[in-house]
């Protein structure tokens, strides 16, 4: 006769810890050849509604390492952020 399958208690199951679940999404930019800092540098306030300074200093993380987190949050506003600063073809990726 076949073995029946164990059926687990809900306490025998293993949960993904909730921490991970409601970990922040991040919008990563890419640097490129072709947008100049002022583009880029308004694209991100217009993103993310930060300051000129912070926009500023986001484009030359961006400039000097190839990429940069440029925004921290809920997977609905990364993907709002990353819409945005993609108008101009600017190149983003999402990451947890």
């Amino acid at each position: 006769m076949p073995k029946q399958p164990e059926i687990l208690e809900e306490s025998e199951v293993e949960l993904e810890d909730e921490s991970d679940v409601n970990l922040p999404a991040k919008v990563i930019l890419f640097n490129d050849e072709w947008h100049t800092f002022d583009e880029v540098e308004n694209q991100i306030i217009k993103a993310t509604k930060c300051s000129k300074t912070k926009a500023q200093n986001l484009t030359w993380d961006v400039h000097n390492n190839g990429k940069a987190m440029v925004y921290e949050g809920d997977m609905p506003d990364c993907l709002n952020v990353s819409s945005i600063l993609e108008e101009i073809s600017l190149s983003t990726q999402i990451e947890y």
